[in-house]
């Protein structure tokens, strides 16, 4: 038995059986994959996986404990680099944040630039995606961070870490009348084309829950991935828009007229999710304290390790 072959099964798993695109992304042969795996199981006397034929079609029962086994010894096995790397040079390294393009764009711009001031010397790469696609980088390693409001709470391999709540407003063209309105309500919304987000995106099931809430079907014309297609399909008047409000910036957004709607939809809460059990360098939890000051590093230690419940705030 040896690593190599735990690594297979774990990517070969991760893949959803697909021992091909097991083979490409170890960079490897799938024959080798298919070699390594019978080997691992003569070694075992089990099964890891049930064929037909020479397909993978399930996870056997022994073959589900052995995968848990292997996935808690690659993330020690990674564990033990970062702790290397850690003493070897505590203010160098890399640091890999896979998030939505609102964080992106609205809420880490400040944060970042802060965190490159105090450590010149690690190298930060930003992956966008949408909520699922985020939380699914830090779990194969693409990532060492999610930040996004969706999708963290669904994967129980993620310690789940609340950062802020935030809440929507409504945009449109200067002179639309849905500015004038006094309180905005979710029927005036109704009656006019609607943009936001895609469902997966920024808090959507809350818009879409309101609106059902009260009966109502928005006329929903266009959605997109981000904010800033939003925002350019509203000013040429094709709609009014749902936005986070934080994407709404009056110095910059000088085309668009926006009214608070915080009244209308639930809060929605920007998360953190980390690897459970995950070792992190010390620069790491700099950036995470910097992002949610109330995450400090003894909390974020704690949450890790499992002695606690996820945290709410």
């Amino acid at each position: 038995m040896n690593l190599q072959q735990l690594r297979y099964i774990h990517e070969v798993a991760r893949r959803g059986l697909n021992v091909s695109d097991a083979a490409d992304a170890l960079f490897t042969s799938q024959p080798g994959v298919s070699k390594q795996i019978r080997l691992l199981e003569a070694e075992l006397g089990i099964e890891i996986f049930a064929r037909h034929g020479k397909r993978l079609v399930a996870v056997t029962e022994p073959g589900r404990a052995v995968l848990g086994i292997a996935e808690r010894m690659l993330a020690d096995m990674d564990n033990l680099q970062q702790v290397g790397q850690e003493f070897a040079n505590e203010h160098a390294g890399s640091l890999s944040i896979a998030t939505t393009h609102t964080q992106a764009r609205y809420a880490l711009p400040r944060v970042i630039r802060d965190f490159m001031r105090r450590y010149p010397q690690v190298k930060l790469s930003l992956h966008q995606g949408n909520p699922r696609q985020v939380c699914e980088m830090v779990l194969d390693g693409t990532a060492d961070i999610a930040l996004a409001t969706e999708a963290i709470s669904e994967y129980d391999e993620l310690v789940m870490l609340p950062c802020h709540q935030w809440n929507r407003c409504v945009v449109a063209a200067p002179r639309h009348p849905i500015l004038k309105e006094q309180p905005l309500t979710l029927e005036a919304i109704a009656r006019y084309p609607l943009i936001t987000y895609d469902d997966a995106f920024t808090g959507r099931g809350q818009i879409n829950k309101a609106f059902l809430g009260r009966g109502l079907k928005p006329n929903l014309v266009l959605t997109a991935i981000d904010s800033d297609v939003i925002k350019t399909y509203v000013a040429m008047d094709l709609g009014i828009g749902i936005l986070a409000r934080m994407a709404y910036d009056p110095a910059v957004d000088r085309d668009l007229g926006m009214i608070d709607a915080a009244h209308l939809f639930e809060s929605s809460t920007t998360r953190i999710g980390l690897r459970r059990r995950a070792w992190l360098r010390g620069y790491v939890y700099a950036f995470i304290e910097g992002f949610a000051p109330h995450l400090t590093r003894r909390m974020v230690e704690t949450a890790l390790s499992g002695t606690a419940d996820n945290y709410q705030l």
